[in-house]
């Protein structure tokens, strides 16, 4: 727990997508750090029962707009639905945010998809992206998760809009700044190192003009403890100013 709270209190973030949160994590983390508010619920039951994908966000700066969570299943309605191949439910969780001094507004949407199942992350993909395609089209959307797929996976290209299905275009925040790096693998069981492909993302919406400034995958660790199983990744985005 300490590691992940100083994690998440250096960075200063906005908004943080978390993923595999039970709720006595997620209120550890805000006690320790109070500003932080939050929206998201179980996804066993819509309520509090199993994993959460949260998203915390700095409520100095930010207040909900509009706020949901849907089921990655043929039933995107109903709390616990899984119809996809995947043995355990799977959800996004998303919010509409305002800026409570400009007023400016954005969405997140945060997720966690299938570990097993590659129907299942082509169809929640799919799913993602229509849902992202019908939001209001005015506002920039920021899309994080553990996509449990690599960049040249089928349900990672339909979202980037490389193929002829796809809704929408997202652009990965990470390779806009890092587009050779090699060593990006970020799973690594708490065992540290780089091997493998890079399956958590922060995507954003390639109309929206975003300026990435910064993107990492974070390495921190203390005494060979890591905060999580996978690298934490981040990145700082900007907007050019709005029309009046």
């Amino acid at each position: 727990k300490d590691l992940v709270v100083a994690l998440i209190d250096r960075g200063k973030y906005d908004f943080v997508g978390l993923q595999e949160a039970l709720r006595f994590q997620i209120d550890a983390i805000r006690e320790a750090l109070p500003y932080f508010q939050e929206i998201g619920v179980g996804r066993d039951d819509g309520k509090q029962a199993g994993e959460y994908s949260a998203i915390l966000y700095d409520g100095r700066r930010w207040r909900v707009v509009e706020q949901g969570t849907f089921w990655l299943s043929d039933e995107p309605n109903t709390p616990g639905s899984k119809t996809w191949g995947n043995r355990i439910p799977r959800i996004v969780t998303w919010g509409r945010f305002a800026d409570v001094k400009s007023g400016r507004e954005l969405y997140v949407f945060n997720t966690h998809f299938d570990h097993q199942s590659q129907p299942s992350r082509e169809k929640s993909a799919a799913l993602l992206a229509e849902r992202l395609a019908h939001r209001d089209p005015v506002l920039p959307a920021v899309v994080t998760g553990d996509f449990n797929a690599a960049e040249d996976n089928p349900a990672i290209r339909l979202l980037k809009g490389e193929t002829d299905r796809s809704p929408i275009r997202l652009v990965d925040t990470f390779r806009v700044l890092h587009p050779r790096a090699k060593e990006v693998g970020t799973f690594h069981g708490f065992n540290g190192g780089t091997a493998g492909g890079k399956i958590d993302y922060v995507f954003v919406d390639a109309a929206s003009n975003a300026k990435i400034v910064s993107a990492e995958i974070l390495h921190d660790s203390h005494d060979g403890r890591y905060p999580s199983d996978h690298y934490p990744v981040m990145a700082e985005i900007e907007w050019p100013p709005t029309a009046e």
